[in-house]
């Protein structure tokens, strides 16, 4: 036990640089993709055919592509076409167009449980599509949607680790020099290991607290 806290004093500071890496892809990629997420999902319930088309297109391609794949793809395949980003942008990026698809499936799921009698109302007293998703669905929907959100961001965080596939430096490659480094398997993942629970109970347990906020009462 005593050697294990003399290692994990001495590899902490290295390992919380991959931290810092981890937060900063994942949170990129979360803003990223909830942009995202929310253009598929209004061109989806847009009420224009073509819209709708090319929205139900892009999320099956985005879902049926591993992330890994396309997270190679922007990183080594884009400078071919004449786009050249970090591995930390290439990260993000690829991180957030993967999870785009599921973050849309989730608000759409979520506007459709709306009672179509409050689109009918907005309808009405003269509310535009736009006004109408803008003051009265997707306020709600935002709410039904929370527990889904929190869900994407405990796998973000998990799939993150992906990045380091193209040289990203965060805590699951620094773990993985490390122990490549000292043999010291054991001790380096037992760390990492706790680094990512440290980072993933927080918001499995906010996830718990908003699907009981937003049950049905």
């Amino acid at each position: 036990m005593t050697g294990f806290l003399a290692d994990a004093r001495e590899y902490l500071p290295i390992l919380l640089q991959g931290v810092w890496l981890t937060i900063l892809v994942t949170l990129g990629s979360l803003v990223l993709s909830t942009v995202l997420g929310l253009a598929w999902v209004f061109m989806r319930v847009s009420g224009l055919a073509w819209l709708a088309r090319v929205s139900l297109v892009a999320i099956n391609l985005i879902r049926g592509v591993p992330i890994i794949v396309i997270l190679f793809y922007i990183y080594f395949v884009m400078p071919d076409l004449g786009l050249s980003l970090s591995a930390v942008q290439a990260a993000v990026i690829g991180l957030g167009v993967a999870y785009s698809a599921y973050q849309a499936e989730n608000f759409r799921a979520a506007i459709e449980a709306i009672d179509a009698g409050q689109r009918e109302a907005a309808a009405s007293i003269g509310m535009g599509w736009g006004l109408s998703m803008r003051r009265v669905i997707l306020p709600q929907a935002l709410r039904v949607a929370l527990p889904g959100f929190g869900n994407v961001c405990v796998m973000m965080l998990k799939d993150s680790s992906q990045a380091s596939t193209i040289t990203v430096a965060e805590l699951a490659l620094q773990g993985k020099l490390i122990a490549s480094s000292t043999f010291k398997n054991t001790t380096v993942f037992t760390l990492v290991a706790v680094l990512y629970l440290c980072m993933s109970l927080p918001l499995i347990l906010l996830v718990r607290r908003l699907e009981r906020r937003a049950a049905p009462r």
